[in-house]
């Protein structure tokens, strides 16, 4: 198919162009995470207003947003090269991010540049779950969940720059602008696995497969219960942790949340790669609504916590860490299996646009929740998702598309 060596070895093939793949994600993806590091940088020697702190991490989800849906509607990861579709994002919001360097750390323009690299990434995390899907053989679940764990570890990887500090904030925007730049070359050496079908036009009707489609609006029902829980714990679990042990009189109280938030959502990367691994053996709805439902008992329980021995706290906090991921990359996994092979990539897209558009929601009402009923009544708001997740999961589990799912182990 794509000539040379690599298809005379089929899975030496494999193998490279997935180690490829996800070298050039996790690079890729780390301008996505730069403004949240750059934050916590700027925090240990400048005051940053909340406001600014909020625009700034919101114009990437926002760009991711608005990318996703253009990304979608015009069918772009089913009708052309995955690999210049990548590199062309990746090239792009290195130029975005590269210009910050040179600017203040906040005001219009930044905001401007942040939503430009939110929009890119559109073109880089889907991408990328459908150029893992193309080599899939009885490993989907794994392929994507090797992924997911990379994007875990780049969420984390800003609380412990918060934690060590070290790099000058302008330093951070040109390691990862560099790093982005460099993901760009290094798709091209990646190659495109045997499970893909083109389509060959712009087909807006395509999108509405996703809720017409009874298997693939479960399955999408599934994942967006589970996205309203993920950001806003990852987003606000520090602030809990710092306020608990303040309370407690721990000393450097900030520093040990910090240090204990980045082990919390850094330990989900081995939560997504062994969610992924167990649902290619025993089924994708078994794995979500096992994950799903262990993240909402770990949600409902941390609020009353606060008082609890530190070594509960600590544990539950872990636990919440793995399980809260482990499910993440199956959603996508159950969708490409679902849905037409000509319309893979563009339902990949439309669903993690709708779970990224979600957790704009999620994330801001957490403050105005924990302001009124405490953190009980804030991380219990959380648990909500991925409890109607698992009835979204079991639904699909008991539909008879299921078959279809992980070689039918549903």
């Amino acid at each position: 198919m794509h000539g040379g060596v690599i298809d005379s070895h089929p899975m030496r093939g494999k193998f490279a162009s997935l180690a490829i793949l996800l070298i050039s994600q996790v690079a890729a993806m780390g301008v996505w995470f730069s403004s949240s590091s750059v934050i916590a940088v700027i925090k240990h020697t400048h005051a940053i207003a909340a406001f600014d702190e909020a625009l700034l991490t919101n114009a990437v989800q926002l760009g991711f947003v608005i990318g996703t849906i253009g990304s979608a509607l015009l069918s772009l990861p089913d009708r052309y090269d995955l690999r210049r579709l990548f590199a062309a994002s990746a090239l792009i919001a290195a130029l975005a991010t590269g210009l910050l360097a040179f600017l203040p750390p906040t005001g219009p323009i930044v905001v401007l540049l942040r939503c430009v690299t939110g929009m890119c990434m559109a073109g880089v995390y889907p991408v990328g779950m459908r150029l893992a899907a193309t080599w899939a053989r009885g490993d989907l679940g794994l392929l994507i969940g090797l992924l997911v764990g990379a994007l875990t570890l780049g969420s984390a990887s800003p609380h412990l720059l918060a934690a060590t500090g070290g790099l000058e904030w302008r330093t951070i925007y040109g390691i990862a602008a560099a790093c982005a730049a460099a993901s760009a070359l290094l798709i091209a050496f990646a190659s495109i696995g045997p499970n893909i079908r083109r389509a060959t036009r712009i087909d807006v009707a395509k999108m509405a497969q996703a809720w017409r489609q009874p298997s693939l609006r479960l399955a999408n029902l599934g994942y967006l219960g589970h996205m309203w829980e993920l950001y806003a714990m990852w987003a606000w679990l520090a602030l809990f942790l710092q306020q608990t042990f303040t309370a407690r009189g721990i000393a450097d109280a900030r520093l040990q949340a910090e240090w204990l938030t980045f082990s919390v959502i850094g330990v989900g990367a081995v939560g997504a790669w062994l969610g992924g691994w167990l649902a290619d053996r025993v089924g994708r709805t078994a794995v979500t609504i096992g994950a799903m439902a262990t993240s909402a008992c770990c949600a409902a329980a941390m609020g009353w916590l606060a008082q609890a021995p530190l070594a509960v706290l600590v544990i539950v906090a872990l636990i919440w860490g793995v399980s809260v991921i482990a499910d993440s990359a199956q959603f996508s996994a159950s969708v490409a299996e679902l849905a037409d092979p000509t319309s893979v990539g563009t339902l990949l897209t439309a669903q993690t646009c709708a779970g990224f558009l979600l957790t704009l929601v999620s994330i801001q009402l957490i403050p105005s929740i924990v302001s009124a009923l405490g953190w009980r009544g804030g991380f219990g708001m959380l648990a909500i998702g991925p409890a109607l997740g698992c009835v979204a999961m079991w639904r699909l589990r008991n539909h008879p598309d299921a078959a279809r799912l992980a070689g039918g182990k549903r």
